[in-house]
């Protein structure tokens, strides 16, 4: 993995004892290593019916049991809208587990001495952050009043031991318009920046993407993604969260990680409902 960027490993505070015990359905002595997994766009703390309940959403992650989760549309101090608190951090420490937030937007405060206005994504672990970057793509802007499309911030990869194995889990959130030019070239960075962590007999390590693609998993800007990627295919639409209509939230493995299950979670607590999946890694390749 490369080291462009000086990354920030945010941890619970006072949790690192309890985080460094194996999570209770991980078996020590198995050559299968379980890994569940969660994706959720948690709509920057609001519900279903847009009220910012930051409980709610910590309950929904909490009755998932993951290892590992990916959240989209993360607001750390942005503003009113979610109380000018740190969702990454504070959801982190509810839930016990490591976190390290990538912004996409790292604004200027509104006061001297405030911290910064941040928005973008996050991984929580309960295994510790051996390593992590915050990486660019093409953006198109929803800050810039004409924006074209250029390289910004906001794809976070983190390198996990689990249970000795290492896993790389990347966390996304494609373009939402209409057009799918800018999700197209989006698609083409990620299968770029992953490949990056290949040697070059293409052995790659193993690799989880989760993520809000915007696209149902036929749409033709996605078809490059699935040539390297296994979707893990749960049963059940992701958005919006009631009477959801399509699915556009995805966990999606590489080589070495076998899907043993999936399923959409019912719940109101975001906009979108959460993709939870279990996965499984043999130790050794």
């Amino acid at each position: 993995m490369s080291t462009r960027r000086t990354v920030q490993l945010a941890l619970a505070a006072g949790l690192l004892g309890a985080l460094a015990a194996p999570p209770a359905h991980a078996d020590e002595g198995s050559r299968e290593v379980p890994l569940r997994v969660v994706s959720y766009n948690i709509h920057a703390g609001a519900g279903m019916d847009n009220v910012f309940d930051l409980d709610r959403q910590e309950a929904a992650l909490r009755a998932l049991d993951a290892d590992v989760i990916g959240l989209q549309e993360v607001d750390v101090h942005w503003g009113a809208r979610s109380g000018w608190r740190d969702l990454a951090g504070e959801l982190a420490a509810r839930l016990g587990m490591y976190a390290y937030f990538a912004p996409i937007y790292s604004l200027d405060p509104p006061a001297e001495g405030a911290p910064r206005r941040e928005y973008g994504l996050a991984v929580l672990s309960r295994y510790p952050i051996a390593d992590a970057e915050n990486h660019e793509i093409t953006r198109l802007s929803t800050q810039d009043p004409d924006p074209v499309p250029a390289p910004a911030p906001g794809f976070p990869e983190v390198v996990l031991r689990v249970k000795g194995v290492p896993v790389h889990v990347y966390v996304t959130h494609l373009d939402y318009r209409p057009d799918p030019s800018v999700r197209a070239a989006q698609v083409a960075d990620t299968r770029r920046i992953m490949a990056e962590d290949c040697d070059g007999h293409g052995r790659c390590p193993r690799q989880v993407l989760l993520g809000d693609f915007n696209a149902e998993p036929a749409a033709p800007e996605l078809a490059p993604l699935w040539e390297d990627l296994t979707d893990s295919a749960p049963a059940g639409l992701t958005f919006p969260a009631l009477n959801p209509v399509k699915r556009i939230d995805y966990v999606a493995v590489g080589d070495g990680v076998r899907v043993r299950g999936g399923a959409v979670a019912e719940t109101l607590a975001s906009d979108h409902r959460p993709v939870v999946a279990d996965l499984s890694m043999r130790r050794g390749r």
